[in-house]
């Protein structure tokens, strides 16, 4: 039995007009973006394809949209096992006949779903790259008409990103036995090595590559000093997030869990996550972070591949990702629904030498070491910005910008100071120490403090000793920070964090080359301040904004029923839109973004007479204010 949503390619010439017509009626919204309607074009040739998107710029559809109208079977190879499940209820609440098969499942489940592809009763099946390689699999793949292959994360593939998974880089399989299936892999980051790794090992050589803007402009990136991280946290949270929900990664495990429990003494609702849990508690504490408003999620790097929980307004990090890639990838799980939301990172020295550390006793072979430093220096590079974090966010991407005056640095533009003689005393202490010392002898040597280790190296008969007494600890290590971050000191991590000169210091010692640096502020306690509106705050006058809240409860109340988050009925963005507008008909709640024909002909008279009932109270304010239909998809 054919899907009431699906029409074969045969039967449907037009495709490029039935592509949008699915676009309008099945998914609710009423044109395509950017590369969109270009790559559903192409795939929809059966050629291959490259697919680079920002999280939240509408990647899935490249490939729904074609399951539709292509004849067979879609397969989407995805190692989110954890999320299939929200995944597939999302495709059946707007009509599309979604499954996977993954390990949760027993074999007689696996069964009548492999039984219901073959009779081409399934638009899409999601399956996991090890699962797809198993001699069964490849079996009961070779007996299904198959429209298409997506391979999503594709950045999984290449041991120089982010997230490796080694049994990504056997897909190349798919070429060998599907030769005549178009196949597409996604990917919302991926710089130049990684992109080569993917056309190499997926054999794509001569695929098309289609590469997105990588810019999030709904999202405001804010970088800070440490000083009391968790402290720090807190009053951004109470600030601008209260009642939010968010994601905080910390490095180790055990930051996680003093975290999530330092932010619940504190009033915040927080879950830990990372891969020491037991699974129950892990998949236990991620469904209810999918599933409800407000909640926290403080974990590990192991959590987020994948979130489709659009509503998440913000993304912090108390420590330091590895590289820019990751830092991006992670940001951009915030304001999925375009609405506005913060990345807040907290840094210091320590973070530094911490992930010095982790990739000089790594296992890996100096040539991999070494393009993981240079990955590590350029994000070193955007803590340490005095201009626009946005701009130097995408040069690294390959992208041109204009500064975006939305990120800290662009708001409140950092005071810089000729730091060159600074920076020639803090190079000539680590010269004079004989680079054989870490940051703290350093800087007690710069401040001419006497200790049992300055005057057991005679250090406090240097020249330089006392040479910089006048600033504080917590200053020269902002001065040593940047130091680092130009390339000027290295930390040499398998010997104790020893600094040492880099060819670089040469011309600043030497007086040839000026420096500019950030001075050190120490970090004023707030007084505490009045929260900062919300987005609907922002967004809604005060009376939308109750109907808003009133249609969130109503969501909430469904999708608790359904067992399924929240977001699988509407995104907070059409919530948003029908807040504002208040549709008075079916019509007019047709031409709302997010609405389809499903949802409409579902949740649609609950959703008018809701509206009806906050309107009736406010007869100065009809229902139907004109509605124009947004764009995002």
């Amino acid at each position: 039995m054919k899907s009431p949503v699906r029409t074969s390619q045969q039967n449907q010439p037009d495709s490029e007009n039935h592509a949008l017509s699915l676009l309008q009626t099945v998914f609710g919204y009423p044109a395509f973006r950017g590369q969109q309607q270009d790559i559903i074009t192409h795939v929809l040739a059966g050629q291959d394809a490259l697919i680079l998107m920002p999280t939240g710029g509408g990647k899935s559809l490249c490939y729904q949209i074609p399951a539709l109208i292509r004849d067979g079977v879609c397969v989407v190879v995805s190692p989110l096992i954890a999320l299939m499940q929200d995944q597939v209820d999302a495709l059946a609440a707007i009509g599309v006949r979604a499954a996977f098969l993954n390990s949760s499942q027993s074999r007689a489940e696996s069964a009548r779903i492999e039984q219901a592809a073959l009779r081409n009763e399934i638009d899409l099946v999601y399956i996991a790259p090890e699962r797809l390689l198993t001699e069964h699999s490849l079996a009961w793949l070779r007996q299904l008409k198959i429209a298409l292959f997506a391979i999503d994360e594709a950045h999984c593939v290449s041991q120089w990103g982010h997230d490796f998974r080694p049994e990504y880089t056997r897909l190349s399989v798919l070429a060998e036995y599907f030769p005549d299936v178009p196949r597409i892999a996604l990917t919302a980051t991926a710089d130049n090595l990684t992109r080569a790794d993917i056309l190499r090992f997926l054999e794509l050589d001569g695929a098309r590559q289609f590469i997105a803007s990588f810019d999030r402009p709904n999202i405001h990136y804010q970088i800070v000093e440490k000083d009391n991280p968790r402290r720090q946290l807190l009053d951004f949270i109470r600030s601008e997030h209260q009642g939010d929900a968010g994601i905080v990664y910390c490095l180790s495990r055990k930051g996680v869990e003093e975290t999530a429990e330092f932010l619940n003494r504190n009033g915040i609702p927080a879950l830990p996550y990372h891969a020491g849990m037991d699974n129950e508690e892990r998949a236990r504490n991620q469904s209810r972070f999918l599933r409800e408003d407000a909640v926290v999620m403080v974990a590990t790097i192991a959590f987020g591949m994948g979130i489709d929980k659009p509503d998440v307004r913000f993304v912090a990090h108390l420590d330091m990702p590895k590289n820019i890639e990751s830092y991006y990838q992670e940001t951009g799980r915030a304001g999925r629904d375009g609405l506005m939301a913060n990345a807040w990172m907290t840094y210091g020295l320590q973070d530094v030498v911490q992930q010095r550390r982790m990739i000089d006793q790594s296992d890996a072979g100096p040539e991999h070491r070494r393009i993981q430093t240079a990955k590590l220096d350029a994000l070193l590079g955007l803590c340490e910005i005095l201009t626009c974090r946005r701009v130097r966010l995408l040069e690294y991407f390959g992208e041109e910008a204009d500064p975006c005056r939305n990120c800290d640095t662009c708001l409140t533009p950092p005071v810089s100071i000729n730091g060159t003689v600074l920076m020639q005393k803090l190079l000539s202490a680590i010269y004079r120490v004989g680079q054989r010392f870490s940051a703290g002898h350093v800087i007690d040597v710069l401040q001419g403090k006497k200790t049992a280790r300055t005057e057991q190296w005679r250090h406090h008969e240097l020249s330089v000793f006392g040479l910089g007494h006048e600033h504080s600890m917590a200053a020269w290590r902002s001065i040593l920070r940047q130091a680092i971050a130009r390339g000027l000191v290295a930390v040499d991590a398998e010997n104790f964090n020893v600094l040492r000169l880099t060819e670089q210091a040469r011309p600043v010692l030497k007086g040839e080359q000026e420096i500019w640096l950030r001075p050190y502020e120490k970090v004023k306690q707030k007084a505490k301040a009045a929260p900062k509106k919300t987005a609907a705050e922002k967004t809604l006058q005060a009376d939308d904004r109750v109907l808003f809240e009133l249609l969130r409860a109503w969501r909430t109340e469904v999708a608790q029923q359904q067992n399924v988050p929240a977001y699988v009925i509407f995104h907070d963005s059409t919530l948003h839109e029908i807040a504002r507008v208040r549709p008075a008909t079916t019509a007019e709640l047709a031409g709302i973004a997010g609405v389809g024909a499903r949802k409409l002909a579902t949740w649609g008279d609950a959703l008018l007479e809701i509206v009806q009932d906050v309107s009736l109270l406010e007869p100065a304010r009809p229902a139907g204010r004109a509605a124009g239909k947004n764009t995002r998809s």
